[in-house]
């Protein structure tokens, strides 16, 4: 089991796998068999595509901070919202990665230059809906003044205080609160991760379930053996909250009566966009704990609990703790 732990330990870093994509355990057309067993019509085809601004909308934000803590703003030069201020955000474009897509974003609506250090949270609501809110640091570029306004916005500036400002929408101040925190240091919290660059035809769910056992106390994972040994993954209702998901999976796994557990938040993001309309899908990797130990919880059929090494099991303990996984806001 060298294999699994070692790509757990690459999870815990932030980066891909290069498991198959095809051993997804819980397919859309799996789900929609369970949805109609249950005598309920189910929410979404099996044959389901995601392309980017057609049938998925992923969004990407900055929120970055200078030495005096100040977040950088931009003011708003659409007509719906024009002279209000939010952070810095717009849509993915076709063929576009997510560092590729916020640093274009950031240049066009502040005139500033970033490179992205970190996702600090990530958003996702129904009707294939995904926010990644990144943080960074500026590396040039002129900060837009009235004088530079254009249709991408009426300038940008520094602030201190947002309360001062008129704002879009009021959504943005956890982000900002959040980012602030990730910035100053101010607490133990997850490590700098970037999305890691590799394609998927579809939108899905790994899950890294931990548990720990009463007798030993130590830490168990998780794994699949459909075919050949992997973690859990299942393909992401489109049409329904990441939380409808994760329930239906964990049922799946566990059963109805399934244990008291906790979503802890992402591990890691796997996105490429690449070619345009081919790979437009993408991977999250969430890690879930039981509350209760090993003897109390019993996977069905194809599954089975792995216990890891003693310095892996302190690693996966290590990021439990609020703040250690970068946060996943599910809108419902």
């Amino acid at each position: 089991m060298d294999v699994v732990e070692n790509n757990i330990s690459r999870l815990l870093e932030g980066l891909a796998l290069e498991e198959n994509p095809d051993l997804c355990d819980f397919t859309l057309a799996d789900q929609n068999e369970a949805t109609v067993a249950r005598g309920v019509t189910p929410s979404s085809t099996a044959d389901y595509v995601p392309i980017t601004k057609n049938t998925v909308t992923y969004i990407v934000m900055a929120v970055l901070f200078n030495s005096n803590n100040e977040v950088l703003m931009m003011q708003e030069a659409k007509k719906s919202c024009a002279g209000q201020w939010y952070l810095p955000a717009g849509r993915i474009e076709p063929g576009e990665d997510i560092e590729e897509a916020v640093k274009r974003e950031v240049l066009e609506e502040t005139g500033l230059d970033m490179e992205p250090t970190s996702l600090v949270m990530v958003e996702c609501a129904s009707k294939a809906w995904f926010r990644f809110i990144m943080t960074g640091k500026i590396t040039g570029g002129k900060l837009k003044t009235p004088a530079d306004a254009d249709s991408e916005s009426l300038q940008a500036k520094w602030i201190g205080n947002v309360a001062e400002l008129s704002l879009r929408a009021n959504d943005i101040i956890t982000i900002i609160e959040r980012g602030l925190q990730y910035h100053i240091g101010s607490e133990d919290q997850h490590p700098c991760i970037l999305p890691a660059v590799r394609p998927h035809k579809k939108l899905l769910l790994r899950l890294v379930i931990c548990i720990r056992s009463k007798s030993s106390n130590r830490v168990h994972i998780l794994l699949s053996e459909k075919t050949e040994v992997h973690l859990p993954l299942c393909e992401i209702n489109h049409n329904r909250n990441l939380h409808s998901t994760l329930r239906k999976f964990m049922v799946e796994i566990f059963g109805a009566d399934v244990p008291a557990h906790k979503p802890h938040g992402v591990l890691s993001v796997e996105h490429h966009g690449k070619p345009e309309a081919t790979n437009d899908g993408f991977l999250l990797t969430v890690i879930v704990a039981f509350r209760v130990p090993l003897e109390e919880v019993f996977p069905i059929d194809k599954y089975t609990w792995l216990q890891v090494n003693q310095e892996l099991g302190n690693r996966i303990l290590a990021r439990l703790p609020r703040w250690m996984t970068v946060p996943l806001n599910v809108i419902r």
